[in-house]
């Protein structure tokens, strides 16, 4: 299965402009560039070490990749993604996706939508007809994330994947996709990394978030599987494509665009995944409304910047409260809406510009819960900052 991000009204357009004069002119050149690369002994060295490197990878990686089974009743929030297990005769499969093994105690990383609302876990291994039972051990939601474990499966049988660095990804360094998709067990394909800090909506709210965009296939299915390197380090999980149109069953297509959850954002919540929690990105307990929104007579009256986010409500005991955020005092009628006016204008978070309430929760996806975090705000007219302590509860 595999979560497929299809904008509203998007159109595409190819266009295909060349001259003959132009192609003429050029061939010349490709022609005598292939020749040149076919007689050199060191541009043919290059391509096998390339080769090599991929075949090395998978080799090493193989076999620390699991195919997941769900069966079960199929939860009304799954991703119309959702891929029935192909060549499954059981007709209480209700989709399929990837994982991998993080350490030696049989912990698997996968998507959270694999495993949502799953009665029943199974995973096989590359090569291994028998299934092994799997547990969900902690999840977080909004991350599109989730841990599995399995103790049924000998230690000899599987090698835990390393976990790579994504800040230190680059965009055009190579990019490798392990997964089953389709239900095409163990599949390999291999592309770059085509983008970096790509936000796109994840996990069960769809709070922006950053994402390596990568080229290299995935397809439903592939949901879960590691995005590798060349040093055959987990830098990403798979977890959605960008499908502009869909195939005639209804399933999206690889497009050549897809998204996975950089390693270090998982790296970051694993621990608290172990310890079996439900990790939620953090709240600080405000409600707002952008300044943009605001009519100019309005923001001129109230001494309000261009862009912000006018805070109406402060939860008690909640991050923002115990900062000091000061929500609005004085109602007010904007056309058919009521608005409290007074309060602070939160201009930035964690270094972030913030113009709406979701530029508030992207930022926080990042942050950990019970550390701090900055945010400066406007207070009648002038620029403050504040140090919230984030809560490990839920706040709304």
């Amino acid at each position: 299965m595999l979560r497929i991000l299809t904008p509203g009204l998007l159109s595409i357009t190819v266009l295909l402009s060349a001259c003959e004069q132009q192609t003429s002119q050029r061939a010349p050149l490709t022609t005598s560039s292939s020749a040149a690369a076919a007689e050199s002994p060191t541009a043919e060295l290059a391509a096998l070490e390339y080769e090599e490197n991929t075949i090395s990878v998978t080799d090493e990686s193989q076999t620390g990749v699991v195919f997941i089974t769900r069966r079960g009743q199929m939860p009304d929030t799954a991703p119309e993604a959702s891929e029935p297990s192909q060549g499954s005769s059981d007709q209480d499969v209700t989709g399929t996706g990837s994982g991998f093994f993080v350490d030696d105690e049989g912990f698997i990383l996968t998507n959270f939508h694999v495993v949502e609302g799953a009665q029943q876990l199974t995973v096989h291994l590359p090569g291994r007809k028998r299934e092994f039972p799997a547990q969900v051990v902690g999840v977080a939601p909004e991350y599109d994330l989730a841990l599995l474990q399995t103790t049924d499966i000998p230690a000899d049988l599987y090698d835990p994947l390393e976990l790579g660095d994504s800040d230190q990804v680059r965009v055009g360094a190579k990019a490798i996709a392990m997964g089953s998709p389709f239900g095409l067990e163990f599949s390999v394909t291999q592309g770059i990394v085509s983008a970096k800090n790509r936000v796109v909506p994840t996990g069960i709210n769809g709070i922006p978030q950053n994402s390596i965009q990568t080229d290299a296939a995935i397809n439903p299915g592939n949901s879960g599987g590691p995005l590798l390197n060349s040093a055959a380090e987990v830098i990403g999980i798979n977890t959605m494509i960008l499908s502009p149109g869909t195939a005639a069953s209804g399933t999206g297509q690889n497009a050549g665009v897809g998204f996975a959850i950089p390693i270090n954002t998982a790296k970051a919540i694993l621990p608290r995944l172990k310890a079996g929690e439900t990790v939620n990105v953090p709240r600080i307990g405000v409600t707002g409304i952008p300044v943009a929104l605001l009519p100019g007579e309005v923001r001129e009256e109230f001494n309000l910047p261009d862009d912000g986010v006018l805070v109406q409500e402060v939860s008690p005991a909640s991050p923002a409260a115990g900062a000091g955020l000061v929500g609005g005092l004085r109602r007010i009628e904007l056309g058919e809406a009521a608005l409290l006016m007074g309060g602070d204008v939160i201009t930035r978070i964690a270094g972030q510009p913030v113009t709406t309430l979701q530029d508030i929760q992207t930022a926080l996806v990042t942050q950990q819960a019970g550390g701090t975090v900055k945010l400066m705000i406007q207070r009648q007219g002038e620029t403050r900052e504040l140090v919230l302590n984030l809560s490990t509860g839920e706040v709304e």
